[in-house]
């Protein structure tokens, strides 16, 4: 086991390789160890693996630094999760660039049923903290794993109020499990240890690089099911990250603010551009979610004689064929615009000929 360890984590280190190209190169060979041990010449013929890559793949440091890790990681007690392994998030092996390894010390479940992603700005006002303590306190009941950054501002509000509504909440950190930052959420990190856990795709002696925060977010996107941003401005990580949630095909809310708010510019455009659902409380995410625990009884009855479009009709029968779908494979299958399919599912959504599910899948009510 720990030669398998050996191999997963210094494919981690090979220098070109990456997320995606990391796992290609398992799927091509049959196994991580397996990589180490092929033939350069069958490596050359990998799409996306050059010379270069070749070279590095049997590098001696790259062992050396993965047991040195492998030693931190039996000192400290901490779970390695390469991405094969079945306590991985499940959530993120339907991200292609969900990270190889993660690394992992808590006693959540990072598969929970519900999972829910907080993010907002580092100089969090009043009206976002309150904002943040209410959603949570909504959503307790509805049983979710919290997901945040350990950040300043929202992140940290978040995983207190976690805390406090008995909770458990996962901080992802942008360095390794050697440190904690800022440095000022050393107590806050440590309850969490006993109600949640940290998580980290970096190794010990990783520092919070700014480079690191973008990778950190796509795996606070891609674990959850939904992604909550409270108060961020146009640009910042809390946008990015509801960035990444659009692209992975999550459910992104945002909490408005006043207009002309710096700390509420980013909510509202959001919102304005139709990249997030408008939030105000935890209850509408779990209306919008589907975490009611009970049948939604539709306040439409589906008509029975409309006079479909052409468009409408090619959506309805895709759906028929599918059961259910989300929006891109809509668009892929149907062979028309994102536009097009999102006005026509709109409207049959109004007829109550379709219904949106969590995930922005489509299923028809026919």
């Amino acid at each position: 086991m720990v030669d398998e360890l050996l191999y997963q984590i210094a494919l981690t280190l090979i220098p070109g390789v990456g997320d995606v190209n990391g796992k290609k190169l398992v799927a091509y060979c049959g196994g991580v160890e397996a990589v180490f041990k092929e033939k350069k010449a069958a490596l050359m013929k990998i799409p996306g693996i050059g010379l270069f890559t070749v070279n590095k793949i049997q590098n001696q440091n790259t062992f050396k630094r993965a047991e040195q890790e492998i030693r931190f990681i039996e000192k400290f007690k901490i779970r390695s999760l390469f991405y094969t392994n079945p306590d991985y998030p499940a959530r993120l092996l339907n991200c292609e660039d969900g990270p190889l390894m993660l690394y992992y010390k808590g006693n959540a479940e990072l598969n929970a049923k519900r999972v829910v992603s907080v993010v907002g700005t580092r100089r969090a006002t009043n009206y976002g903290r309150n904002i943040c303590e209410k959603i949570i306190t909504d959503l307790k009941a509805k049983d979710i794993l919290l997901v945040s950054g350990l950040a300043y501002g929202i992140d940290s509000c978040a995983h207190r109020k976690s805390l406090d509504c008995e909770l458990e909440t996962i901080g992802v950190l942008a360095h390794g499990l050697d440190r904690i930052y800022p440095p000022q959420n050393r107590k806050l990190a440590e309850r969490m240890l006993e109600q949640g856990g940290l998580l980290t795709e970096f190794l010990s002696q990783s520092k919070p690089d700014r480079e690191n925060f973008p990778k950190r977010n796509r795996i606070v996107a891609g674990m959850s099911d939904a992604v909550v941003v409270i108060e961020s401005d146009k640009r910042g990580g809390a946008m990015i990250t509801a960035g990444l949630g659009n692209s992975y095909n999550r459910d992104v809310f945002a909490i408005p603010g006043k207009v002309g708010d710096d700390s509420s510019r980013g909510c509202n455009l959001l919102i304005r551009t139709n990249r997030a659902a408008l939030a105000e409380t935890g209850n509408d995410i779990a209306y919008i979610m589907g975490w009611d625990d009970k049948p939604i009884i539709s306040g439409k009855q589906t008509k029975l004689f409309v006079d479909f479009s052409e468009d409408e009709k090619n959506i309805m029968e895709t759906i028929r064929e599918a059961g259910e779908i989300p929006i891109d494979q809509l668009v892929i299958k149907t062979g028309m615009t994102t536009s097009k399919v999102a006005a026509a599912l709109l409207n049959l959504e109004f007829e109550g000929i379709v219904q949106c599910l969590p995930g922005k899948l489509y299923k028809g009510n026919f």
